[in-house]
């Protein structure tokens, strides 16, 4: 038995006891669909296939949770990745951050010249990295990329660059401290770079149930502050919300400003994220304090239980572990590898 089978069976142990455990139908869940969720896990480790397109010169990434997607996935020595393309369920396209839509758009037609696996489902079996998203040009291998391919982007995602029944988004890194306090002392925590300078920061700030401070220098003290609050606030379209994994890990329930629906949740196919996170509109004050006092009591008690159990989602590993961000992400692909056949038409 070889030392990769070995290691897929260690995972299916572990993943058996922890995803039977939060899945009986009387318990409450933070997954979509708890019922599944393993199986389908399982049949990915055991059968996924991707196959990565060698770039011409080596890259890096402007971020660091692209950086660390694309090492896991294609610098080591990954169950996933195939040498022969027929076996692929997915096709990998990598390039660097920087790289101009011109030079994209070359690097497309260059697949489609060079190679049949393009032309087949015009990039819908493609997927891609990119934090500043894809623009709509009229480039026609621009627009199959942007309109059929998979992207992997950064939360959040610039406005009007996200397509939600295709598009995926990666989760923050989060920190590795642990809390060590308990005790609850505030009803809501934000770091100042969490929430724009605004009027609501300013109110917030002279308000005693809430802690609003910089960046502190000790993270303990950080990871303490957080685990001792009741919610953690962020301000989506604006605000820093790196901190959300974090928030969800050490028991303080998010609390997302926004004055739109938000389509790029990380795991948007796998948490149900009404159940481990509060979203209020921007109204002020006074419509936060409301909205996080319906919160309290059981209800706060149950999301800060699931956000907990959600959060093992949201750590990124230089060796990938279970349920870890990188093999969540590759769940997320796993369920999108059924793509749609478009029509040919042939080369404008």
């Amino acid at each position: 038995m070889s030392l990769t089978t070995i290691f897929l069976l260690l995972l299916y142990t572990s993943l058996f006891t922890f995803l039977t455990t939060h899945s009986k139908p009387h318990l409450p869940s933070p997954y979509l669909s708890p019922t599944t969720i393993f199986p389908n896990y399982q049949n990915m480790l055991k059968s996924f296939k991707i196959f990565i397109y060698n770039p011409n010169t080596p890259f890096t990434f402007n971020s660091p949770s692209q950086s660390l997607f694309y090492t896991t996935l294609a610098l080591q020595d990954s169950v996933f990745v195939t040498q022969d393309a027929e076996q692929a369920h997915l096709f990998f396209v990598p390039f660097p951050s920087d790289l101009s839509t011109r030079s994209i758009a070359r690097l497309i037609r260059g697949l489609r010249n060079d190679l049949p696996y393009w032309n087949r489902t015009l990039g819908a079996d493609h997927f891609y990295l990119s934090c500043a998203g894809i623009g709509y040009e009229s480039d026609r291998n621009l627009v199959e990329l942007k309109k059929n391919s998979i992207q992997i982007s950064c939360f959040p995602t610039p406005a009007g660059k996200f397509i939600p029944h295709k598009d995926i988004s990666l989760p923050p890194l989060a920190s590795s401290h642990a809390p060590t306090n308990k005790t609850t002392r505030f009803l809501g925590y934000a770091r100042f770079n969490w929430l724009k300078e605004s009027t609501l920061v300013n109110e917030l700030s002279s308000d005693p149930e809430f802690l609003i401070e910089s960046e502190p220098s000790d993270l303990n003290s950080y990871a303490e502050r957080i685990a001792s609050s009741k919610f953690c606030l962020f301000e989506y379209g604006g605000g820093d919300v790196s901190g959300i994994g974090e928030a969800l890990r050490f028991g303080c329930v998010p609390a997302v400003v926004t004055d739109r629906p938000i389509q790029d949740l990380p795991f948007s196919d796998v948490l149900r994220w009404q159940e481990i996170t509060v979203f209020v509109e921007r109204r002020g004050v006074g419509e936060l304090k409301r909205v996080l006092a319906r919160t309290c009591g059981d209800r706060h008690e149950k999301m800060k239980g699931l956000g907990v159990t959600a959060s093992r989602h949201f750590v990124w590993n230089e060796t990938p572990q279970p349920l870890d961000s990188f093999h969540t992400l590759m769940y997320q692909l796993w369920l999108r590898r059924h793509t749609i056949r478009y029509v040919r038409r042939e080369s404008a």
